[in-house]
C-alpha cells in the first residue's frame, strides 16, 4: 500500500472516532504521520449514554501502531472543550474531521421535536461548534483542511430521515460557504457522503453488500482532502466501497418571461416541459454564476 503522502507534525481532529468510519479516519490518518484526537462520547447510535472505552480503544490501537494519538470524551455539543485539549496536548490543530453522527429515524408524520433537534445537534451544530472553535486557529497559521461528512439522504432523500436528511444537505450549504471564506486563508473545505457498513448503517443494507462496505474503503478519500496534496476547495464527494465520485449542482437553461408584463400560473403549466428540460444544462459554480439566466432574461427586457 502506498503511503507517499504524510502529514507528519500535523494535528488532526477526528470526532465520533470511537467506531465505524471514524475510527478507519483515526487508524489512517496516524498511519500518514499525524497527530491525532480520537473524539467519542460513547453513546449509542441514538444519542444516549455515554462511555469513554470506545474513544480510548481506537487510541491504544493507534500508539500499538507507533503512532500519536489522545483521547477526548466530550459531546461535540462542547466544540470548544474539544479544540482545547488538541491545542493542549499538541500545540495545534491543522485538519478537523467533522464524522459525529447518531440516528432517529421515523416517518416525518411520527417525528417529535426531541427526534428533530437531537439530530441537528449533533450533525449539523456540532460541526458547527467544533468548527467555530478550531478556524481562529487554522486562519492564524494560514492553513487548515476541515472535512464535512454529509449523506446521501441529504443529497436524495431517504424515507424516515427527514431530521437525518436535513441535517446533512446543511453540512454541504456550511462547506460551500467556509470555502470561500477560508480560501484567502490556506483553508480548504470540502464534503463526502459516505456508505460504509457501521453500526449505524447495520440492517439498513442487506448482509452481503454490508460487509463489503468497510469503512476502511472510505478513509482514503478524507485523508488525501485532508492534506496538502488537496488544492481543492468546496466540493461534495460520494464514496463507498472502494468508489469515489464528485456530486455537482446542474441546472436546467429555465424558460424566461417579459419582467416587465409579468407572468400568470398559467404561463409556468404552458412551460413546464421546457422548465424542467435539462438538456444542454448549466452547472453553477458560486451564487454569481446561479445567478446569470436570471440576469440575461432581464437583459432581454431592457426597462424602457
Amino acid at each position: 500500500m502506498r503511503m507517499s503522502i504524510r502529514l507528519d507534525d500535523k494535528v488532526v481532529i477526528v470526532t465520533g472516532a470511537g467506531g465505524g468510519l471514524g475510527r478507519a479516519h483515526a487508524l489512517l490518518f496516524a498511519r500518514h504521520g499525524a497527530n491525532v484526537l480520537v473524539n467519542d462520547l460513547g453513546g449509542s447510535t441514538h444519542g444516549e449514554g455515554a462511555s469513554a472505552s470506545a474513544a480510548d480503544r481506537v487510541v491504544a490501537q493507534i500508539r500499538e501502531e507507533g503512532g500519536t494519538a489522545v483521547a477526548n470524551h466530550d459531546s461535540v455539543s462542547d466544540g470548544q472543550r474539544i479544540v482545547e485539549q488538541a491545542m493542549d496536548s499538541f500545540g495545534r490543530v491543522d485538519v478537523v474531521i467533522n464524522n459525529a453522527g447518531i440516528l432517529r429515524d421515523k416517518t416525518f408524520h411520527k417525528m417529535d421535536d426531541s427526534d428533530w433537534e437531537q439530530v441537528y445537534q449533533v450533525h449539523l451544530e456540532g460541526a458547527y461548534k467544533v468548527t467555530r472553535a478550531a478556524w481562529p486557529h487554522l486562519r492564524e497559521q494560514n492553513w487548515g483542511r476541515v472535512i464535512f461528512t454529509a449523506s446521501t439522504s441529504g443529497i436524495y432523500g431517504n424515507f424516515g430521515q427527514a431530521n437525518y436528511g436535513a441535517a446533512k444537505l446543511g453540512l454541504y450549504g456550511l462547506t460551500r460557504t467556509l470555502a470561500i471564506e477560508g480560501r484567502k486563508h490556506g483553508i480548504l473545505v470540502n464534503a463526502i457522503a459516505p456508505t460504509g457498513g457501521t453500526r449505524m448503517t447495520e440492517g439498513l443494507i442487506p448482509p452481503q453488500v454490508f460487509e463489503q462496505l468497510k469503512p476502511e474503503l472510505v478513509s482514503p478519500l478524507v485523508v488525501y482532502l485532508g492534506s496538502g496534496e488537496c488544492q481543492d476547495s468546496g466540493g461534495l464527494y460520494e464514496v463507498g466501497g472502494g468508489w469515489v465520485g464528485k456530486v455537482r449542482w446542474e441546472r436546467s437553461l429555465g424558460v424566461g418571461f417579459d419582467p416587465r408584463e409579468g407572468f400568470s400560473a398559467q404561463d409556468v403549466a404552458a412551460n413546464w416541459e421546457q422548465i424542467g428540460n435539462f438538456d444542454n444544462a448549466v452547472h453553477p459554480q458560486d451564487s454569481l454564476q446561479a445567478l446569470q439566466q436570471m440576469m440575461a432574461n432581464l437583459q432581454k427586457y431592457p426597462q424602457g
